[in-house]
């Protein structure tokens, strides 16, 4: 009998089998006319059938994945994607190209970087909990009670959170304890066009080491382990567990993130944590005007392979935390996007339907949208809001939190955490000899243990920094309300895990007046930001900032509304 793809199905047996990166092309192959895309079938349309269609509109099946009627095909037809389009029982056809990205320099999350005016040495630091020795400088751990938590509940080392990101750094002496060799993959070669040269034969970086810098500092704030040295995670003794979607370079391509998260259901990931955006299209629409045909069943296909991703994660036990982004944007009130396609062609104007486009994964099935706050507790100037898409708000960090006090325009108002040191290195703040340069002293900071071993640490901001704390909140309640599961399992419904963080979470009630603007901050009306709704809910702070205190204190309450 001939095997169709249903959402939220588990597939009993691979008709094509992923490669151990999930993908079926290396990166480093010869260089040819034929081009890689992912095909999605339509629902309910049989494997064999999907595989037919692609070869008859010119395509080769190289791999599948199949819970999610995803397809990597290769073709050397320049009209491929126009006629798989075509294809009654195919959505659509994206080429295997760039369409998320979490770049390396990035204007928001180091802004502190590239301001004109840098922070001045000697700023008075934010003092939080002092637990490991740069704790006095988290004082996200201190707004969402994480210090007070762990007395509780430091977490369980049978839950496991998955870091989908552009990688983790386990040689960290804070991420060592924790990182999960065995569940760790790389679903993400490195490619040559976004990525440079591949720094192994094979394209396929090792497990463990991350070149973007990106995942390792959301690693180390959802669980940096509390042993004494540099710092300590929200959830210090859960394992931390890489799934490396993101390139080198900061891109995310389909195939890696989709693999990435069906990965995360079959094995058991309890939270998986996405600190990135989907592009070349701000927002991928169904049938936007604006766009050619081809590019329109492109995005239809990357919102079928998103959704059905994310429905089939959180189907089998995953607790789904994205970042909500840092556009200064209603998410239900989209403006005009402006920046599309930004990898591949140029970008023109795109008027956006909220009814027909979305921004993956944040606004997916079943993820829990973060938005994020300064130290003052105002919602960062860059963070995204509305009441559509939010859930709650977390420490993101804000270089401009302050106006009017010494703390105004200072490194102290970001979220330090883990970074590699070789990209520190490249981005000129540590040199050859592993020593901070002179200039950095106040964003970058270097542990050493007696024997040599030493920890990078650096300041970033954004959406993506909120993220992380409630992931680790999320895994503080798995590991004091899971239960055992299936064969030697450990676990927590995902719905549950929801209920409870926002019924947990600090209210935070809308600010006065309502209508937020920033130009003591230096923005311009662009960033002008209106709070709807109540204390219970809005736009600013979903259910409230989350309190990993009350989470692990406040007895669980089955099917309880927030």
């Amino acid at each position: 009998m001939s095997k169709r793809f249903t959402v939220g199905a588990v597939a009993t047996a691979a008709v094509l089998a992923l490669t151990a990166a999930g993908l079926g092309v290396p990166a480093s192959a010869a260089p040819s006319t034929s081009r890689t895309f992912t095909v999605v079938a339509e629902d309910g349309v049989a494997v064999d059938t999907a595989v037919a269609a692609i070869r008859a509109a010119g395509g080769t099946v190289v791999s599948s994945s199949d819970e999610v009627g995803m397809f990597q095909v290769t073709s050397d037809r320049a009209d491929f994607a126009s006629r798989a389009a075509a294809a009654p029982t195919l959505v659509g056809a994206a080429e295997q190209k760039a369409i998320g990205r979490k770049p390396k320099l990035d204007r928001v999350e180091q802004e502190h970087l590239t301001a004109a005016t840098k922070a001045a040495a000697g700023a008075a630091a934010r003092r939080g909990a002092k637990m490991d020795p740069l704790d006095d400088k988290l004082w996200g751990l201190e707004m969402i009670r994480a210090d007070k938590a762990r007395k509780i509940e430091p977490g369980d080392r049978r839950v496991t959170v998955g870091v989908l990101d552009t990688g983790v750094d386990a040689s960290n002496p804070d991420i060592a304890p924790n990182f999960n060799w065995a569940l760790s993959r790389n679903f993400a070669p490195d490619r040559t066009d976004v990525d440079g040269p591949c720094e192994v034969p094979s394209c396929l970086d090792a497990v463990g080491t991350d070149d973007g810098g990106h995942g390792t500092h959301v690693a180390g704030t959802i669980g940096a382990a509390a042993n004494g040295f540099g710092l300590s995670g929200v959830a210090p003794n859960v394992s931390l567990v890489e799934l490396k979607g993101g390139q080198d370079s900061g891109y995310f391509f389909l195939d890696p993130v989709v693999n990435a998260l069906v990965y995360a259901g079959r094995n058991g990931i309890d939270v998986v944590n996405m600190s990135f955006y989907v592009d070349p299209w701000l927002y991928n629409c169904t049938a936007n005007p604006a766009d050619s045909p081809e590019a329109q069943a492109e995005q239809r296909a990357i919102i079928k392979a998103m959704k059905r991703a994310l429905e089939f994660a959180h189907n089998k036990g995953v607790t789904l935390v994205g970042a909500l982004g840092n556009n200064n944007e209603d998410l239900g009130a989209p403006r005009t996007d402006t920046s599309s396609p930004d990898y591949g062609a140029d970008p023109y104007p795109r008027p956006i339907d909220n009814n027909s486009c979305w921004d993956l994964p944040t606004e997916g099935p079943h993820v829990i949208g973060v938005s994020s706050v300064g130290p003052s507790g105002k919602k960062s100037d860059f963070s995204n809001y509305g009441t559509e898409q939010i859930s709650v708000a977390a420490p993101g960090g804000w270089f401009r939190d302050g106006f009017g006090t010494d703390t105004f325009r200072t490194d102290a108002n970001m979220i330090l955490s883990s970074y590699p040191k070789h990209v520190l290195q490249e981005e000129g703040s540590v040199d050859a000899d592993g020593n901070i340069v002179a200039g950095f002293e106040e964003s970058v900071f270097k542990q050493c243990k007696a024997n040599g071993e030493c920890g990078y640490y650096t300041y970033l901001q954004g959406t993506s920094m909120a993220s992380p704390h409630a992931a680790g909140v999320a895994a503080l309640i798995v590991s004091r309300y899971g239960k055992p599961q299936g064969r030697g399992g450990f676990g927590m419904s995902p719905d549950q895990v929801e209920q409870h963080l926002y019924r947990t979470a600090a209210e935070h009630a809308c600010p006065e007046p309502r209508l937020q603007q920033y130009r003591n901050e230096g923005r311009d009306e662009t960033y002008d930001a209106y709070c709807a709704g109540g204390l219970n809910f809005n736009g600013f702070y979903g259910y409230g900032i989350v309190d990993a205190y009350a989470a692990v204190k406040t007895p669980l309450k089955l099917n309880a509304r927030p």
